[in-house]
């Protein structure tokens, strides 16, 4: 402890802390929203972890001294970068009460950096629980006042922030990873998260989704409720003291590639003409009697669906010798279900399938499906939807790499002969690592398994059109199938993000060597620098008339040819030019 606390007093004395900045993605909007800024201390020491960092300030009660300076050079350092967007400030509520709050420090390093209080968020953070709400309230209006938004961060990892959210009523609130982690095999994190926003909407309050890491994730999470679309996470970016400025490359897109179609209601849809809540319940009885295939028939007034009424509840209501008379009079609105599952009809199978999952205690046999803006089109049933998801689920499982679950060799193969023959313009891009075996011997199988799958997901991530594919090769092969303007800039942005990633998975001191040393077949030692990725491109253009077997026989060669350069790769045609990244 007293060597950490005189390294404490050194980092403050001299300054000696790095900012990092992780990006809030806006997926709706496929831009950057703002960075999170979050403090690293000197690499290599005992304090560089921040929690650690924030602990010893803590217990030799420098904490706020600490978290004002953290404060002021994550503030001089976002605009020295010219980062754009919302600065996002984690703030002990300690400090906002004490020397800010007296002393306007935040207002006072904005100003002298140049930064307009409406571009930054105070995150409150906890490390004590705020004693006085009211004094804590009157603070966050103070800095409302001078154009500060606040935001309430790690919502549900403290031990009371359900409180501060109903106290305090802040601007923003971060949702914990704890909430996000899995949602898309969890139905209770569904419903959850579905009450968490009818609080913030109730509220007026803006969700942060935090703890993104798996495209799983981020799908379910877009699929769940559009509004949800400030996202921050692994799977976006990690922090870095050089953050990503242009995010609409490496967001993935929001719909599957087109040689694996994303199935909608729409390819379930039966045109079952509906009925008006006037008609009367005899005449409805008559149809009924008329078309014993019926199954529900939709209510619908002004176009929109209000109702359903199914066969077999109808039908019991005609049970008894009384049953003519007592409903003859009556009409369809009386003894109509409101309860109804209505679908839009752009909506994905699985969607579609997990919301029906989701609806407990409603009867699910058919759904109603509407358009965009909520008018009736038909019917679907739970059956045709489960025959069609386990047709899709079958075919994709036996062509799928076991490892990443991406379309293997026949749908890959599938994808690029229905390019070619449609005589579209894109670009065939072989991905394939250099120096893996050696890493796979030193490290091990599992690990080996590892990089892969985080390749695979880095290559996902950085489809930016939507037709554009990812299929996986087999082992640390993949094939990208690339349309649109800036497949270049994406193929660069996978390279430079790979170089970053690749230390992650290595020991210190293999870091520091640049590689590792490994016996060979003779048992000579051989040393293999780090882990690097080789791409080749092949642009085909539109009506070209290449044949597969000649694209295939040409990007092998490609691919030699990039493996032959060091580091990381982008091969560009062999009559054409190379870019060392």
């Amino acid at each position: 402890m007293v060597n950490e606390q005189a390294l404490l007093d050194e980092i403050i004395a001299n300054e000696e802390l790095a900012p990092h900045f992780q990006p809030i993605v806006d997926v709706a909007r496929r831009e950057i929203h703002g960075y999170e800024a979050l403090i690293r201390g000197p690499s290599g020491t005992l304090l560089h972890a921040p929690q650690r960092l924030f602990e010893v300030a803590l217990q030799t009660g420098r904490l706020v001294e600490l978290d004002l300076l953290c404060r002021r050079i994550a503030i001089e350092r976002f605009v020295a970068l010219r980062l754009e967007g919302k600065l996002f400030l984690n703030v002990m509520p300690a400090t906002l009460l004490e020397r800010d709050f007296r002393e306007g420090l935040t207002l006072g390093f904005l100003d002298r950096a140049g930064l307009a209080p409406g571009r930054v968020v105070i995150e409150l953070t906890e490390h004590h629980p705020i004693l006085d709400y009211q004094a804590m309230r009157q603070a966050m209006q103070h800095y409302r006042d001078m154009g500060f938004r606040v935001a309430l961060d790690d919502l549900g990892a403290g031990h009371s922030s359900l409180r501060h959210w109903a106290e305090l009523r802040p601007d923003i609130v971060k949702l914990d990873r704890h909430f996000i982690s899995g949602i898309d095999t969890r139905p209770d994190k569904r419903e959850f998260l579905r009450s968490l926003l009818d609080v913030a909407r109730s509220l007026g309050c803006e969700l942060i989704i935090e703890g993104v890491e798996t495209a799983e994730e981020q799908r379910c999470l877009w699929e769940l409720d559009r509004s949800l679309a400030l996202m921050q996470g692994y799977y976006f970016a990690r922090p870095s003291a050089e953050p990503p400025r242009e995010m609409s490359a490496l967001l993935p897109m929001h719909e599957l590639p087109a040689s694996a179609p994303r199935q909608t209601a729409g390819a379930l849809m039966v045109a079952v003409p509906p009925v008006a809540p006037e008609l009367p319940v005899a005449e409805l009885a008559e149809r009924f009697r008329e078309e014993p295939g019926l199954r529900c028939v939709a209510v619908v007034a002004q176009h929109r669906p209000v109702a359903v009424v199914r066969r077999h509840e109808f039908l019991t209501l005609f049970t008894n010798p009384y049953s003519h008379a007592l409903y003859a009079r009556r009409r369809v609105r009386d003894i109509a279900d409101r309860r109804m599952l209505g679908v839009r009809v752009d909506t994905s199978l699985e969607a579609l399938s997990q919301r029906i999952t989701d609806a407990g205690g409603l009867q699910q046999e058919d759904f109603v499906i509407v358009d965009a803006e909520g008018r009736y089109l038909g019917m679907g049933n739970i059956i045709d939807l489960l025959r069609e998801i386990t047709t899709i689920q079958v075919r994709q499982a036996r062509n799928a790499n076991p490892l990443t679950g991406l379309p293997g060799n026949i749908l890959i193969q599938e994808s690029l002969a229905e390019r070619l023959r449609q005589e579209r313009a894109f670009v065939a891009v072989y991905a394939d690592l250099d120096n893996f075996k050696a890493f796979n011997d030193c490290y091990g199988y599992a690990e080996g398994d590892r990089l892969i799958l985080a390749l695979s997901r880095l290559l996902l991530s950085h489809l930016s059109e939507a037709e554009d594919f990812l299929g996986h090769v087999g082992g640390d092969d993949f094939m990208l199938l690339l349309g649109g303007p800036r497949w270049r800039a994406s193929c660069e942005q996978v390279l430079s993000d790979f170089a970053a990633l690749v230390p992650d998975f290595y020991q210190p001191e293999h870091c520091a060597a640049g590689g590792l040393t490994c016996e060979n077949r003779r048992g000579e030692p051989v040393f293999h620098p780090l882990v690097s990725l080789s791409l080749a491109a092949r642009p085909v253009h539109a009506g070209e008339g290449v044949r597969p077997a000649q694209l295939a026989a040409e990007l092998s060669e490609l691919k030699a040819q990039a493996k032959r350069r060091a580091g990381n790769t982008l091969f560009i045609d062999r009559r054409r030019h190379a870019c060392q990244a």
